[in-house]
């Protein structure tokens, strides 16, 4: 009853701060973020600490050998800078890499093992952007890490679930067998969890910096292990040495007073995220409201143009959306008013549309590329902070699926990113957008997002956890906090509802899944999920009192909003 209470309490109240903030997924991450800020660091400064303490307590979903898309507002010199540190394909991969006998592996056998792993960036754009907005040194943001990982933590739930569910593919690896199946058994709930490895790669990285993994002994151990598995991939020490963080340009358009701003190409996430906000833009979202029955039509209709407002931007998703550094994105014309605008007159708001189809941008040359076929995509982790000096950060990390690919070096899980890319190259002739190829970054769904008010200044910063799912999270909760006026905590515990690719998809054993048959009836192929979607949010508010903060964490993991 109690536990019971304290989640209905963490579903009705926003947390409530006035000069510094940090959300993110388990306590001793936004605490490590805090005492960052606390120190008198930035924003940057406590993302990376808050990073590092999630590779040691949410080892499932991020890590130090994965990747992650920072955006982050510099306040003095109101700049939004773009970092990107996703993962990037060996220089030996090929379009052929997902493929067995011409055609897609399983996803699971392809996942599994050193076929997927993809050249980790996290670490690298991270000190790359701490060298431009980094305050303290960069071995003191390592420090609260190196203690968890040394002393240990109690468990959480979750993590003692999901350990329990893959214990079989875990424990086919020597190093993650012994962490975190001891004796043969996953850990419970609550057992301690020490990694002496992690905290040595992670003191390795306070003396050397990025370097630490990139070359060197940690850089040789990461390679050889994923060469030498039964599911080889083609990492090299030169892939490692040889990686660099890229700085973009935010992608940005008006909704209604606002501006939203997200992470361009090699993400899908923030073009989508803009889609779905701007088709919506041409409906009154403001009449309708989630919080009722599903009898209700405003509460039916809110579902189904959050969902045929997704399913339209995901058709140009799978057909555009890839690193743009070797592909030719059509960014402009995806994002054109005038395009979309004619996109919005699609949207039927009595009958779904049977297939949407991507649309033939401006300024896409025409390019005849076939559409990528929906692929399992999972996992991430998210963190917003605001620090006293008015900058905002939104980065979203990740190592792909749960437990990645299910490989430990060094105390550290390896991502399987590559898995990300689309296992086809092409279809009927035409190239898919997304394929493999050489250096190549793969397509992500991660959304992290910045939102500024009329003023030109932040409003609000969120992001998501989820794979493909994150796209339709992000946009729900937007939709949530500027058209009906929730506060970031109800936004974000919301029932979801959302668009993955052609589906609907609505989360099991909330208000949401009884409206399912309303919306098979209008025509929607609907699927009834189980969700974690992991969003973190903040939203600042300005009035003669000052600037007020308010924070929420998705009571669906483990995550927390902290702030003073």
């Amino acid at each position: 009853m109690i536990r019971l209470v304290l989640l209905l309490l963490i579903l009705a109240v926003p947390a409530r701060a006035q000069r510094q903030m940090v959300v993110a997924a388990h306590p001793l991450a936004a605490e490590a973020g805090m005492a960052m800020l606390r120190a008198g660091g930035t924003a940057l400064d406590a993302a990376i600490a808050t990073q590092a303490m999630l590779a040691v307590v949410e080892p499932q979903a991020s890590g130090l050998a994965g990747g992650a898309l920072l955006l982050h507002w510099d306040a003095a010199a109101r700049h939004l800078a773009a970092w990107d540190g996703r993962e990037a394909a060996p220089a030996a991969a090929s379009s052929t890499l997902f493929l067995r006998d011409g055609q897609p592996m399983p996803f699971l056998e392809a996942a599994v093992g050193g076929r997927a792993v993809g050249v980790p960036g996290v670490m690298r754009m991270l000190e790359a952007a701490h060298r431009e907005q980094g305050k303290l040194p960069w071995a003191q943001l390592l420090a609260p890490a190196i203690a968890v990982a040394e002393a240990g933590f109690p468990v959480s739930a979750r993590l003692a679930a999901q350990i329990a569910a893959d214990a079989e593919r875990l424990g086919r690896d020597p190093q993650a067998r012994a962490l975190l199946l001891p004796g043969g058994r996953p850990l419970a709930e609550a057992a301690p969890l020490r990694n002496p490895a992690l905290a040595a790669t992670l003191r390795a990285l306070a003396e050397q910096g990025a370097d630490a993994m990139h070359r060197g002994p940690i850089a040789a151990d990461i390679a050889t292990a994923v060469r030498a598995h039964a599911n080889a991939g083609f990492m090299t020490t030169d892939d490692l040495a040889g990686y660099e963080p890229r700085r973009r340009e935010a992608v940005c358009a008006p909704y209604r007073v606002w501006t939203l701003c997200g992470f361009p190409p090699p993400s899908s996430g923030g073009v989508a995220v803009l889609q779905i906000m701007a088709l919506l833009g041409h409906q009154d979202m403001a009449v309708l409201d989630p919080r009722g029955t599903p009898s209700e039509t405003r509460v039916l209709d809110a579902a189904h143009l959050l969902g045929e407002a997704g399913r339209i931007a995901f058709a140009d998703r799978n057909r555009y959306l890839a690193d743009a550094d070797q592909v030719a994105v059509p960014l402009r014309g995806l994002l054109d008013p005038a395009y979309l605008t004619v996109r919005a007159q699609l949207i039927d708001r009595d009958r779904a549309l049977a297939a949407p189809r991507a649309g033939n941008p401006p300024w896409s040359g025409g390019a005849a590329l076939a559409s990528q076929p929906p692929q399992p995509e999972n996992g991430t982790s998210h963190l917003s902070i605001i620090d006293t000096a008015g900058n905002v950060l939104a980065m979203t990390s990740t190592i792909e699926d749960v437990f990645g690919a299910r490989m430990m070096v060094r105390g550290m899980l390896l991502n399987n990113e590559l898995t990300d890319f689309s296992f086809l190259p092409e279809i009927d002739g035409r190239p898919v957008a997304n394929r493999v190829a050489p250096g190549k970054r793969p397509r992500s769904s991660m959304s992290p997002t910045i939102v500024f008010g009329a003023d030109g200044l932040p409003a609000a910063v969120l992001g998501s956890a989820g794979g493909v799912r994150i796209i339709g999270h992000v946009a729900q909760t937007l939709v949530a906090m500027l058209d009906w006026g929730m506060d970031p905590q109800a936004a974000v515990a919301l029932p979801r509802l959302g668009a993955a690719n052609e589906r609907i998809e609505l989360e099991a054993g909330t208000a949401a899944a009884a409206l399912a048959p309303a919306l098979e009836a209008r025509g929607f192929p609907v699927a009834l999920r189980t969700m974690t979607s992991g969003l973190h949010a903040i939203r600042v508010l300005r009035g003669a009192d000052g600037v007020r903060l308010l924070g929420g964490a998705d009571p669906r993991r483990d995550g927390v909003a902290l702030g003073e």
